[in-house]
Parts: structure tokens; sequence; C-alpha cells
């Protein structure tokens, strides 16, 4: 790993420390006490499942645009909404896990379906069949379908992020940009913008070594395909088989 790489990692995991801190010594929440400190988390997890869709759609686009004019770059665009949707289905997964023991805290329910946590079961869903079509479409179709898929999925993102305001739903009100009722305390700031920033390194960060990874493996099957072609026994390449 190069050392910027090191760097970088060893600044993340000191900001989710920090984070961490904040979150386990900012004031007593007077309702739900201290099991409300999942909040901390909850919320920066569905906010950046918000933001990985768009990259993914974002790539999907480049690689449609790419794929019959530079095939290096339309497979390292492939290669990137592959990894994005790899993210949205991680942090979706954890914002839907957190969610639920926070809602069963505050509601005395696991699952409500409103507005709100529908269509993000459904976000979620989306990506899941992304890397299942990519698991199981025809060879050589893969990254055109999985494309289509992705640029279709981004379109439930607005949806899901504007349903509480749209809608009445039992999920809170927005914290952020809300009516003059929204916010939190000006003492729990802090932690939630502390894991805001600490989860979003990390998030870019398995981005960033998902993409590395799936570009060896491209390399590595090219190389693979290219050998079997010239008749040659493909040494070392046994990870793109």
């Amino acid at each position: 790993m190069p050392r910027w790489a090191l760097a970088y990692l060893a600044f993340t995991v000191v900001i989710l420390v920090i984070g961490f801190q904040k979150a386990m010594t900012a004031p007593t929440e007077a309702t739900m006490g201290n099991l409300y400190r999942v909040f901390f988390y909850h919320l920066p997890h569905a906010i950046i499942s918000f933001v990985f869709p768009y990259l993914n759609c974002v790539a999907s686009f480049a690689y449609l645009y790419w794929r019959s004019r530079d095939t290096d770059r339309a497979a390292a665009a492939d290669a990137f909404a592959l990894a994005s949707a790899e993210m949205t289905v991680l942090y979706a997964s954890i914002g839907l896990a957190t969610g639920s023991i926070w809602g069963r805290a505050a509601w005395g329910i696991w699952w409500a379906w409103d507005a709100r946590m529908t269509t993000y079961l459904l976000l979620w869903l989306l990506y899941v069949s992304y890397l299942l079509l990519r698991s199981f479409s025809a060879p050589g179709q893969t990254a055109v379908l999985s494309s289509v898929l992705g640029i279709f999925a981004a379109i439930d993102v607005p949806i899901c992020f504007m349903s509480i305001r749209w809608y009445r739903t039992q999920h809170p009100a927005p914290v952020f940009g809300g009516d003059a009722d929204s916010g939190i305390d000006p003492s729990m700031l802090p932690a939630v913008l502390w894991n805001m920033a600490a989860w979003a390194l990390w998030g870019a960060f398995l981005l960033g070594v998902r993409y590395a990874v799936e570009r060896r493996r491209q390399r590595q099957a090219a190389a693979y395909a290219v050998a079997f072609l010239e008749g040659e026994e493909p040494t070392g390449l046994e990870g793109a088989r």
C-alpha cells in the first residue's frame, strides 16, 4: 500500500476515534437515554449512502460513453461503478440496521412501512439487484446491463431524500434544513459532524481500495485472455479464472 494511503488510513482512524468519543460523551437524550447514541451512526451512514449511488450513476454514464471509444477508460468506469454500488449496499445496510434499532427505542417497533423507510429499503434492494445482475448476467453483457440498471436505480435517491418533506411519515422530520422546529440540540452537533466526517473518509477509503482491487482483477483477466489466445499457459493469473 502506498505511503499516502497509509497516511490517509491513519488520519481516518484518528477521526473515527474522535467521532466515537464525541458520540459517547454527548448529552444523554431525555426520552431514549443512552440508546439514542445509535443516531450518531445512523445519520452519517444514511446520508452518505445517498452519495454512492450518484457516483455509480456517473460511472455508468461514463462506461456507456467510453465503451466504443476507449476500452481502458470504459473498464475503469465500470470498476468504479461496481465499487460504488458495493459501498451503497454496505452503507445502506448499516443505515437500515441502525435505523431499526433506533426505531425500536423511539417507537417500540423495529419497522414501519412509511414513505422514507420503504423508499430506502427499495434503494437497498435496487443495488443488491445490481450486484446480483453482475454476478449472473451473460458474459459480455454484464457492464452494459449493470450500467443501465445503475442509472435507473439512482432515480430513487431524490425520492427517498424528499419523502419526509412530501409525505407525512413516522420517520422524524429533516434534521438539517427543515422547518423552525427541526434540528438537534447544539451540544449534540459536534458528535454528528465528527462522525459524518469520519464515516465519509472511511467510505472513500473503502471505495478506493475496492476500485483498485477490481482494476487489478480486470488487468489479470485481460492478460489471461491474451495468453490463452496466443496458446500460452497463463501463470500467476488464478484470480482471473
